[in-house]
């Protein structure tokens, strides 16, 4: 009983243990912010990076490869009671040129044609989309209205368009496009309109005007391409210090987009397509490079088809698994079905692909931990030069107590009661504190903002609206057992002197 009394005496009277103890608190609350704040971007940062691509990537190289069915046929072969979708796709680095106040601007894209019917189904593309009716079905056609209410109306924002043509202001045009509101159009009818005949035989026979059949850019659309929001915006804040997005170009205009071919003989190629709708995954790495056309209208144009067989080449097949799949499992057996000496493909996981930046962020992520663990491990030696001086000034009473029977053990238990005490005592502070940080930690970012007027967290910057934050209980844990476990092996050393203390040698003096 004695020892519990004189550990929670120390405790209360030995003020200098009070910096021990927040030096403990800080660390813990420190460990618990950064680690639940790093965790929110990685999640972020992994939701995105699988939302755009699938599971598992079967690709190619630039100039694709053949017959994307029979090998869909082999995939299936292999893996098919795992797999939830799969879709072909070309994807081809590019330049993207628009229009703004008269002069071209040009960007580097990475130009993606993809099916629309089964696209959506291997990732999350349709969620990204702006259009509300192209989130449920995928379409090249512009659409009427209805934008997400964020981007409403896209705003010109002080751009100046070179034709005054949006979503909006199809009523005029819509006659030149059958059914183009509508799914169910004939295909045939509805890619002609897109595309853009062109001009009919003058010497046939079967009658009809040559004038009908002329695209007219002012009233028809090219083929559609959805672009990412970064391409064609300059975030910024206005007057007001308000966020706001600034339009290079909005759905209904037209763009130009350069292009290699396929083939032996490979050359540059260009087309116009027309916006019809914006890709925003808040990737900043996606949203500034990604370019999305119809598979087959980038097939036919880069010369991927054959036109005596009518085979097609594709860059790639994007293969969804079900939920609970192993995909590293799922990857080595199309690896062992198509080994790197015979077929040159890259078959990799979503995760592989990725590997370098996801390996970035958790060594990024260990170095902070072990930064800031030191901050624990400074209090440690804190609490070990505190208990140092206990024990000198505390000799003659160590002395007494050990001539009054007290065992050598039940003196270390003194001092090592009054470690573990710090330890819980500052480490459950430190918790408490760094929980409701991370719990309030936008509410206190804007409160730093107000008091020192400096942007905290920069949404131009980050493409985030709020810090994201995860808090994960093993990690709390171990922190808090951590520093408990630090706090008690700075005390062993001062209680074993203690312990070792003679009692005659103590009182000696006295």
């Amino acid at each position: 009983m004695y020892k519990m009394l004189l550990s929670w005496r120390y405790l209360l009277t030995r003020y200098i243990a009070l910096a021990s103890i927040i030096s403990v608190t800080l660390g813990v609350a420190t460990l618990i912010v950064v680690n639940s704040v790093m965790a929110g971007f990685t999640r972020e940062m992994n939701d995105r990076l699988h939302g755009i691509l699938s599971d598992i990537v079967f690709e190619s190289g630039l100039d694709g490869f053949p017959d994307a069915e029979w090998h869909m046929d082999q995939i299936r072969a292999e893996i098919g009671d795992e797999i939830a979708g799969m879709t072909p796709v070309v994807h081809v680095p590019a330049l993207i040129r628009m229009m703004v106040r008269g002069e071209y601007h040009t960007r580097q894209i990475n130009l993606i044609g993809v099916d629309k019917e089964t696209y959506a189904n291997v990732s999350q593309f349709g969620e990204y989309l702006q259009h509300p009716e192209n989130r449920r079905q995928l379409s090249f056609l512009l659409r009427e209205g209805g934008y997400a209410p964020e981007k409403a109306d896209f705003p010109v924002s002080g751009w100046e368009h070179r034709r005054v043509r949006s979503s909006l202001d199809l009523s005029s045009h819509r006659h030149s496009i059958p059914n183009a509101g509508s799914e169910s159009a004939d295909p045939t009818v509805e890619d002609a309109a897109v595309a853009g005949a062109p001009p009919a035989d003058p010497y046939s026979t079967t009658g009809g005007s040559s004038q009908a059949m002329v695209f007219d850019p002012t009233q028809e659309q090219h083929t559609g391409i959805i672009i990412g929001i970064a391409l064609c915006t300059v975030r910024a804040r206005d007057e007001a210090g308000k966020v706001q997005d600034y339009y290079l170009c909005r759905p209904g205009d037209d763009v130009e987009v350069i292009f290699p071919t396929s083939g032996e003989s490979m050359k540059a190629a260009n087309a116009f397509f027309t916006v019809v709708d914006f890709y925003e995954s808040q990737m900043s790495e996606y949203d500034s490079s990604f370019a999305f056309v119809p598979l087959e209208s980038l097939q036919d144009l880069r010369g991927m088809i054959d036109p005596s067989t009518g085979v097609s080449k594709v860059s790639s097949i994007q293969i969804k698994l079900k939920p609970g799949a192993d995909l590293n499992a799922a990857r080595d057996k199309l690896r062992a079905r198509f080994p790197q000496e015979l077929y040159p493909y890259r078959i990799e996981t979503w995760r592989d692909m990725q590997g370098p930046l996801l390996a970035a962020v958790r060594l990024e992520t260990t170095i902070l931990n072990i930064l800031l663990f030191l901050i624990i491990a400074v209090a440690g030696f804190g609490i070990l030069a505190t208990f140092f001086m206990i024990v000198v000034e505390k000799t003659r009473d160590i002395g007494i107590l050990k001539s009054l029977g007290a065992p050598s053990t039940g003196v270390m238990s003194i001092f090592l009661s009054y470690g573990v005490s710090l330890g819980v005592v500052g480490s459950g502070v430190g918790m408490v504190l760094g929980l409701l940080f991370v719990w309030n930690i936008n509410e206190i970012a804007g409160l730093l903002e107000t008091v020192t007027g400096q942007e905290v967290f920069d949404p131009t910057v980050y493409y985030f609206q709020q810090i994201p934050v995860e808090i994960n209980p093993f990690t709390i844990a171990w922190v808090t057992a951590g520093a408990v476990l630090i706090a008690v092996l700075a005390s062993v050393l001062p209680a074993v002197r203690a312990a070792r203390l003679h009692p005659v040698e103590a009182l000696r003096y006295e």
